[in-house]
């Protein structure tokens, strides 16, 4: 896969000619998981896993379409929680967030060429819901989740910040690529990182909060 061709671009770039309202978004679950030592995106909270929460608080939101990103060894898993969903594999995960985002880009472009807002998740952070998406939504720039005077996840791509991605190298951190502007929407569980085990403990001592909290803003 050539994620830096220069048809890739043009195609990218062309968006504007048919520019939607709407904001396509992308999952980013192709990491490796070593430290945990099992699949961050299969962690359940409640009856489903964080693959499963994240896409639906998405179509919550109003995103379409959805693109999940993944490693090989959870593909098949991935397809059987999510059958509607695109889930692409990121052939590299070792490289990096924004080359799974580049992947995940690539798959938008396929599918919707009129996408020129993207919000991208990473499966490891799930602290949010489907309100803290549609505030992000409201915004015309590059923005991101802020709770507290901390920032987060996930984040909103306008036009010219996804051209800056799919021009970047793989391996670069996303925050040295785009800047994101901070908005203030409630997000009490916006520090919950998924690394560890004693993170997903952390996780499961919570559970009954955060599964109230990701019910809040179904309405939307």
């Amino acid at each position: 896969m050539n994620l830096y061709d220069d048809n890739s671009k043009t195609h990218w770039a062309g968006a504007t000619a048919m520019a939607s309202p709407s904001a396509g978004a992308i999952v980013l679950a192709a990491g490796e998981s070593r430290r945990l030592g099992s699949p961050k995106a299969l962690v359940q909270v409640g009856a489903y896993p964080l693959i499963w929460w994240a896409c639906h608080m998405l179509k919550k939101a109003g995103c379409s379409p959805i693109v999940v990103v993944v490693n090989q060894a959870i593909l098949s898993e991935a397809n059987a929680w999510l059958p509607d969903t695109n889930v692409v594999v990121n052939p590299a995960p070792e490289l990096g967030r924004t080359g799974s985002l580049q992947c995940g880009l690539k798959a938008l472009q396929e599918e919707h060429a009129g996408v020129e807002r993207v919000v991208m998740a990473p499966i490891d952070r799930p602290g949010w819901n489907a309100g803290v998406v549609a505030g992000l939504l409201k915004h015309a720039n590059s923005v991101c989740v802020s709770w507290n005077g901390q920032n987060g996840h996930p984040v909103l791509l306008h036009h010219a910040a996804l051209q800056q991605v799919l021009s970047a190298s793989p391996s670069t951190p996303l925050r040295d690529v785009v800047s994101f502007a901070p908005v203030d929407l409630e997000s009490p569980h916006l520090s919950l990182n998924i690394d560890t085990m004693e993170d997903v403990t952390h996780l499961m001592q919570i559970e009954t909060q955060l599964l109230d909290y990701f019910s809040q803003g179904e309405e939307i």
